[in-house]
Parts: C-alpha cells; sequence; structure tokens
C-alpha cells in the first residue's frame, strides 16, 4: 500500500489511464497550464503534450460538447469542471446529447467521456458555488453518477469511469483533495461501478451514504461506539449504478436504517434509495428510515449560518437514537 492524498490518488489515475489509451486526453478551465484548479492535472501537461491536455476557455457549454462529439468519434475525452456548479451551463451536452445518443442512434454511437471536477458543499464559496449536484445527473437514464470518499476510491472509480463506454459523472468531493489514505500498489487498479463499500461493520443501524459525508458518519459511528451502539457505514461509491443488493443486506442486518447526504432532502439521492427499502425490504424494518441532509435551503454565505445549514455528527447521531428509540 501507498500512502497518497485524494488528489494525488485522482492524478496517478489521470496518468495511467493517458499513458495506457493514446484515446484518452484531457481538457478544461485552467488543466494544463496552471495544473488544474485543484492541482489534480499536476505534470500532466509535461508529459503528454498541450494536445492530450487542452486548456479550455470559460465555456462549459462548448467544451463539453466538444469532448461529446469526440468521444462519438472513438476518443475517451476526460472533461473537468472547475466546480460542479458551473457543469449546469454544461446541461444539456450531458443530459440531452451524451446521455441519451447511445440510446437514440440504436447503438450505433456510445459515448465513452468522463465528467469530473469537485462537488459538494465547501467552506464558505456561497449559495452558487457550494452544492452537491448528484441529482441532477443521477435523474437521467444514460448518465453514471460516481462519488468517491477516499483516495483509494478516487483512484480506482476514477480508472473505470475512463474505460467506460457510457458518460459518467465524477464527482470529486471538493473538501477532500487534502485527505491521506492508503492506495493498493497494483499495476491495474480498478474498481468496479455499482459497487458499494462497507466502511464500518455494524449490527445496530445502518448509515448507508456516499461521497465526503462518509467520513461525517464515521466520526458519528466513533461517537455511537462509546455509547454502546454499533452503526455500519455502507458507502454506495456510486448513486448510479446503485447496489441495491448491498443496501438490502445491510437493512436485513441491522434493521435500521438512516441516510446521510449532503444535498437537499427534496427529491434527493436519500429519496431513491429510501424507496428501493420500502420497496424491497419493508418488512425487515424496526422503524421508518430516516434522512439527515443538508437544509432546504440556498448554503448561506456566512460561517455560521452554513454549520448550521450542513448536515451535522449531532444530527447523525440523534437520527440513530431516534430508529434505535432511545
Amino acid at each position: 500500500m501507498a500512502t497518497m492524498t485524494y488528489r494525488e490518488a485522482l492524478n496517478e489515475a489521470l496518468r495511467e489511464e493517458m499513458d495506457r489509451d493514446p484515446d484518452v486526453f484531457l481538457m478544461g478551465e485552467e488543466v494544463a497550464e496552471y495544473d488544474g484548479a485543484y492541482k489534480v492535472s499536476k505534470g500532466l501537461l509535461d508529459v503528454f503534450g498541450d494536445q492530450r491536455v487542452v486548456d479550455a476557455p470559460i465555456s462549459e457549454l462548448g467544451f463539453a460538447g466538444l469532448g461529446v462529439g469526440a468521444a462519438m468519434a472513438g476518443l475517451r475525452p476526460v472533461i473537468e469542471f472547475m466546480t460542479f456548479n458551473f457543469a449546469y451551463l454544461a446541461l444539456d451536452q450531458i443530459i440531452n446529447n451524451a446521455s441519451k445518443l447511445r440510446y437514440m442512434s440504436g447503438g450505433q454511437f456510445k459515448v465513452p467521456i468522463t465528467f469530473r471536477g469537485p462537488n459538494g458543499p465547501a467552506l464558505q464559496l456561497g449559495a452558487q458555488h457550494s452544492q452537491a449536484c448528484e441529482t441532477y445527473f443521477l435523474h437521467a437514464p444514460g448518465c453514471k453518477v460516481v462519488t468517491p470518499a477516499t483516495p483509494a476510491d478516487a483512484k480506482g472509480l476514477l480508472k473505470a469511469s475512463i474505460r467506460d463506454d457510457d458518460p459518467v459523472a465524477f464527482m470529486e468531493g471538493e473538501l477532500l483533495y487534502n485527505l491521506k489514505g492508503e492506495v493498493p500498489e497494483e499495476d491495474d487498479f480498478v474498481i468496479p461501478l455499482g459497487v458499494a463499500d462497507l466502511k464500518r461493520v455494524g449490527s445496530d443501524v445502518s448509515i448507508i451514504t456516499h461521497g465526503q459525508m462518509v467520513h461525517l458518519a464515521l466520526q458519528a459511528s466513533d461517537k455511537l461506539e462509546s455509547e454502546g451502539i454499533e452503526a455500519e457505514v455502507l458507502d454506495l461509491r456510486s448513486v448510479r449504478p446503485l447496489d441495491v443488493d448491498a443496501i438490502l443486506e445491510t437493512v436485513q442486518k441491522t434493521n435500521r436504517v438512516v441516510y446521510l447526504e449532503d444535498s437537499w432532502p427534496y427529491a434527493g439521492t436519500g429519496a431513491q434509495v429510501v424507496s428501493i427499502i420500502q420497496e424491497e425490504a419493508f418488512d425487515h424494518l424496526d422503524a421508518p428510515v430516516l434522512r439527515v441532509t443538508q437544509a432546504d435551503v440556498p448554503m448561506p454565505y456566512a460561517k455560521n449560518l452554513e454549520a448550521l445549514a450542513k448536515p451535522s455528527v449531532e444530527q447523525v447521531l440523534e437520527s440513530c437514537k431516534k430508529v434505535l428509540y432511545r
């Protein structure tokens, strides 16, 4: 195992895939000369040149569309958005073109494109730049949505996303780039999409989550353990495709569930997961499934209000105890 940051793991994945497959190229705002806004593409321009590491103008709809066309022509573009909040400007290309062209062409076109960049609430970036964007992309058939929480997952899932023949929205935790963790030193470390991971084993209550909220769930589970409560933490890793078998397995084991996400509650990812649980595992539940989410408001800029709007360890603890009737 090698210890590296989340940022370094992403860089290593890009480097390895670009070295393995000459059809892979990276394009986005400041990815070349500046090494990326979060330095994920550091050093790639020097290795692969400006034909494969391409600085794009601030026109997300334009360079996302260029990437879609390149994917239809047989290349494997990786399109970086400086933040996934900016991807909203490219939704027409991502949802109406990339996600639908394989279906609309009767399988004549594949669109192997990866859209990646930072996602989720950050620190005092305000309402327009500090939000979790998963729901906008997982709602559309044809688009896969991946949310890695650790350096190992970041590397293995990015490699799998680049190799996938369908468009993937690869959403990196904005607060995770400096996170350190162990990454396997295998020659070709790849994690399949749609396979959840048990980050902690428990028997009393299941905390199901994804993305940077995995770490909040682990903090909460540590506190619960000190009170004699064993919480299981299931990291979905990708929210489309969804590992339904893993979800049902943990529900059948603990009989109590809290879903944690840093997006809004209305029509969120958790709403879909809860729907699956009540349809497929209702008889295994000993309490209603509860959700812990961001407050249903635009993210405030003021630091004290921002803290109130974000999910907290205390909210997770309260919800876990509530489903346990403590």
